[in-house]
C-alpha cells in the first residue's frame, strides 16, 4: 500500500513537471507581449528619412505577420528622440526598464544609434539600426545585441567613390556634417578615394543644424577639386545641393557627390537640381516586381514612395519576428542567434545574412539621377549604373575592428 501511494506521488510529480515545462514554454514571451519600439526623428531635419515612414513600415510588418507571435500580441511604441542623444538615452532606458520593450528599431542619427545599441547590450535587449549609417556600429562599437541592416558609410563610400573614380574623378573636397555619421562617411570615402589613386585636397566640417552652407560651398568651389562630396544628410543636404547649383559649381566643371541621398531628397530638390548626382543605395522602389508591389502598398498609406530606410524597417521587423517565432522566445540572445542563422529573402534583399559583427550583408546599387527629360513619372528618378555584390559592398571581416569577430592567426 505504501509502495503504491509512493508511485502515485512520483507520477503526479512527473505530470506536474511536464505541465510546468509546457507552461514555461508558453510563457517564454516576457510579460505575455512582444514590444517593439520605434525611436526616430518625428519632427526634425531627419524626419523625412525616418519619422512617420519608419513607423508605418514597422506597423505594416506587424500587421503582415498577423499581429501576434507565439500566440502573444505584438505592440509598437513610438517616440521622438529630437536628435538629442541624452533624450534618446532616457527614452531607451525607460522603454527597457519600465515598459519592457524587447527591440528598438530605426534609430536615425548615428550618435543616437551608437548610444542605444550600447544600452541594448547593457540591458540584454535588441537594437536594429536602419536610419543611421556610421560603420562604427559594426566596427569598434559593435555589440552582440545590435544589427546594422540597410546600409552603412563603408558601402556608400565604396559605391560612390569607386563609381566616380572610374569616371576619372581623382581630387575630392568634403563638406562634412560634424557628428558621428559625417565623420565616418568622410573617413570611409577618403580611404576609398586614396586606395584608388585619388587625393583629398580639403575638407570643411559644419554644424549638422546649419542651414546656410554658402561659405562652405565657396571654399569647396575655390579648391578646384573635381568632386565636391557632401558627407551629410537631411534638409541641410537638400539646401546644399540647391545652393551649389545656384553658385554654378556643377556648371563650372565640378561634380557633386551626395554620399547619402534619399529618394525623398530628390523629390524635395527636384530633378533640375539633382540631375546627374551619383549615389549608392540599398533599395529603389522601381527595381523589380517585388519592390514595386510592396512600394505601392506603402504609397497608399504615406502618399510617397519608400526609401531604403522604410524598406529596411519593414524587412528587419519581419526578420526579427520570424526569429522570435523560430526561437520560441523573445529572449534577446536566443533571438539574435536565430536572426544570424536565418537568411533574408524578401523584396529588400536576396540571400541577405547577418554576420557576427551585426552587419546585414546584401547587394548595394549605384544609381545616377535622371535628367528631367528622362523621367517618365513623378517618382521615376534613378537609372542603374552598377550592382555591388554584398560580399564586396561591405567591409570585409578581416578588416573589422569589431571585438566579436574571430580572426585567423
Amino acid at each position: 500500500m505504501t509502495l503504491r501511494i509512493g508511485s502515485i506521488l512520483i507520477a503526479t510529480a512527473v505530470i506536474a513537471m511536464v505541465n510546468g515545462g509546457a507552461g514555461a514554454q508558453t510563457a517564454a514571451v516576457s510579460d505575455d507581449v512582444v514590444k517593439i519600439g520605434v525611436l526616430t526623428d518625428m519632427s526634425g531635419q531627419f524626419s523625412h528619412e525616418s519619422g512617420e515612414g519608419a513607423v508605418t513600415a514597422v506597423k505594416m510588418a506587424v500587421e503582415d505577420f498577423g499581429g501576434k507571435v507565439l500566440g502573444k500580441p505584438i505592440e509598437v511604441l513610438v517616440a521622438d528622440h529630437q536628435n538629442k542623444p541624452d533624450t534618446a538615452s532616457a527614452l531607451a532606458r525607460k522603454w527597457f526598464d519600465v515598459d519592457r520593450v524587447d527591440m528598438i528599431g530605426n534609430l536615425i542619427n548615428s550618435s543616437i544609434a551608437l548610444t542605444v545599441s550600447g544600452l541594448a547590450k547593457e540591458k540584454n535587449r535588441i537594437a536594429i539600426i536602419n536610419g543611421s549609417g556610421s560603420s562604427r556600429l559594426t566596427g569598434d562599437a559593435c555589440t552582440p545585441n545590435s544589427v546594422h541592416y540597410a546600409y552603412d558609410t563603408y558601402a556608400l563610400a565604396r559605391g560612390t567613390g569607386s563609381a566616380l573614380a572610374k569616371d576619372g574623378k581623382k581630387s575630392w573636397y568634403f563638406l562634412t556634417a560634424d557628428y558621428a555619421f559625417g565623420h565616418a562617411l568622410e573617413a570611409d570615402t577618403s580611404a576609398v578615394v586614396k586606395a584608388l589613386g585619388g587625393t583629398v585636397v580639403g575638407a570643411t566640417r559644419y554644424p549638422p543644424d546649419s542651414f546656410d552652407q554658402s561659405s562652405f560651398l565657396l571654399q569647396a568651389q575655390s579648391s578646384k577639386a573635381q568632386v565636391v562630396a557632401l558627407a551629410g544628410s537631411g534638409n541641410v543636404l537638400v539646401n546644399s545641393i540647391k545652393s551649389a547649383q545656384e553658385f554654378g559649381i556643377p556648371s563650372g566643371g565640378q561634380t557633386l557627390a551626395g554620399l547619402l541621398v534619399w529618394i525623398t531628397d530628390i523629390k524635395s530638390m527636384g530633378l533640375s537640381a539633382a540631375q546627374g548626382l551619383v549615389l549608392t543605395n540599398a533599395f529603389y522602389w522601381d527595381r523589380d516586381d517585388e519592390t514595386r508591389a510592396w512600394s505601392k502598398r506603402f504609397y497608399e498609406r504615406m502618399k510617397r514612395m519608400p526609401h531604403m530606410g522604410d524598406a529596411g524597417d519593414y524587412s528587419s521587423t519581419m526578420h526579427y519576428l520570424r526569429a522570435v517565432q523560430a526561437a520560441g522566445t523573445d529572449e534577446a540572445q536566443a533571438v539574435m542567434s536565430k536572426m544570424r542563422d536565418m537568411p533574408i529573402n524578401d523584396f529588400f534583399a536576396k540571400n541577405g545574412r547577418i554576420r557576427e559583427d551585426g552587419r546585414m550583408v546584401h547587394d548595394m546599387y549605384v544609381y545616377e539621377v535622371k535628367k528631367p527629360s528622362e523621367s517618365k513619372g513623378e517618382w521615376d528618378f534613378y537609372k542603374l549604373r552598377e550592382v555591388i555584390p554584398g560580399d564586396q559592398a561591405f567591409r570585409p571581416l578581416k578588416d573589422s575592428a569589431c571585438p566579436l569577430v574571430k580572426k585567423a592567426g
